[in-house]
């Protein structure tokens, strides 16, 4: 809404001072029409008190919208209808906006986990798509067409993760004998414990433990056979070999028509909101390729601390403990953990106590630098997510979709945020809290209050 008046003064806009257009009352006379102040045109004692001021006029805004009932002439006495108190109305206008935000996100979330064999491969293709864009963008500009350019970054990507997982499975299967030798062997050895250590256990109680261990996991595998079907297992293979393809896709079309991609979905707005959902859109993108930029980096240091741990005490499987704490890393501040907990009992099993105590001193330290350093430089630099926040919105993703919805719940809880702190700071001189309320005056047939009448009051 324009500040303008109705009569133009200097440069076409009134002076505040002079007098206004005069409004004929009910009655027929005239009296001045009171305008709201333009702003940055207030003297010093005019700037004082405006949040009263605005709060004031919101209170009287609120009294036109819901006018005092009639009088209730059905019996001996008259009376009127009491008002709800202000702070309940208030309350309550926020409860039922936000229970039904609520109901919305609920029945969002139930359709994605639905359909979480498309929605959750789109998201992962996006996630790769921040992450390959910047190598697109540099092969364009070198000067190859842009869907060419997207083809060269999925193969090339393609061709470095299959070739690292079978380097990696190649490792695993060569000593994967060897390991099984050195479990059974530390088994021995604990039941040797058991029956010369404090527990002084005997071979029957021993047995017995045993039994009911291999019982329970026999129980469990019987269970489980209803479950694991050879239609169950072929149906998840299927979807499992459909994600691959829809991603494989996907991240070609994000990285080649993405601009054009995004330009349709705006079109779907309404046309007052496009601007805003654009610019939405496109600072989501942003916060989204800072976070996986920032996660490889972590991630990498972390596979890269923890091989080089691994390698110096001697524990196999180096290069697939690696891979593991890479991907295990997408999943901030438990990923990695994990991942390295499995590098800490392959330790166990292989050299000991001891290499395991150390392998488990070094993935503390790599943890403690990536939580006392690259977190707080990178994350805290380039992501404003809070710590409850990232739990909480692992343990969504969880909920929703497993572990893959543990990987894609953070990124897109970055973009959310990122989108809300946008919206929220996106304020123009038509969206000022004085002029809204004029246009609200100004629909309703009135005039807002002066700043005198305000004072008065």
């Amino acid at each position: 809404m324009s500040n303008e008046a109705d009569g133009p003064g200097a440069n076409g806009v009134t002076d505040p001072t002079d007098p206004s257009p005069e409004t004929p009352t009910a009655d027929g006379s005239h009296e001045p029409r009171r305008r709201l102040p333009i702003i940055g045109m207030r003297s010093r004692d005019e700037e004082e008190g405006i949040a009263q001021r605005i709060a004031h006029q919101w209170a009287q805004l609120r009294d036109v919208r819901r006018p005092e009932p009639e009088p209730i002439a059905t019996g001996p006495s008259n009376f009127s209808r009491a008002q709800v108190p202000w702070g309940l109305d208030l309350a309550a206008a926020w409860a039922w906006r936000f229970l039904i935000i609520a109901i919305a996100g609920y029945v969002i979330a139930r359709v994605i986990g639905y359909f979480a064999v498309i929605t959750v491969p789109l998201v992962i293709a996006l996630l790769l798509s921040a992450l390959a864009v910047p190598v697109v963008d540099l092969l364009q500009r070198v000067g190859f067409p842009r869907g060419l350019a997207a083809i060269l970054v999925v193969l090339a990507g393609l061709a470095f993760v299959a070739s690292l997982l079978t380097f990696a499975g190649q490792q695993v299967a060569n000593g994967a004998n060897d390991l099984a030798d050195q479990v059974v062997a530390g088994l021995g050895e604990i039941k040797s414990w058991l029956k010369t250590g404090p527990l002084h256990a005997s071979d029957s109680q021993i047995n017995d433990y045993i039994d009911k261990i291999q019982k329970g996991i026999s129980d469990r595998t019987k269970d489980g056979v209803k479950l694991s079907s050879v239609t169950e297992v072929g149906t998840v293979l299927t979807h499992v070999l459909a994600g691959f393809f829809v991603i494989l896709f996907s991240t070609y079309f994000f990285l080649a028509d993405g601009d054009r991609i995004w330009a349709w979905f705006v079109r779907l707005a309404p046309r007052a909101a496009r601007e805003h959902v654009d610019s939405s859109g496109r600072v989501a993108w942003i916060s989204l390729t800072q976070f996986v930029r920032a996660t490889v980096i972590v991630a990498l240091t972390d596979a890269i601390g923890i091989m080089i741990v691994a390698a110096i005490l001697g524990v196999p499987f180096v290069l697939a403990i690696g891979v593991l704490v890479f991907l295990g890393a997408f999943i901030p501040m438990v990923g990695a953990t994990i991942a390295g907990t499995v590098a800490i009992l392959v330790a166990l099993v292989d050299q000991g106590p001891l290499t395991a105590l150390l392998m488990m001193g070094g993935v503390i330290l790599i943890q403690q630098i990536e939580g006392h350093v690259l977190q707080p430089f990178l994350m805290g630099r380039w992501v404003s997510v809070h710590p409850l926040g990232v739990i909480v919105a692992i343990g969504c993703g969880v909920l929703v979709a497993g572990v893959a919805g543990a990987l894609v719940a953070v990124p897109l809880a970055a973009a959310v945020n990122s989108v809300v702190q946008h919206l929220a700071s996106n304020t123009r001189v038509g969206d000022d809290a004085e002029e809204q309320l004029a246009e609200d005056y100004q629909e309703l047939g009135e005039s807002p209050p002066t700043n005198e009448s305000v004072r008065n009051d």
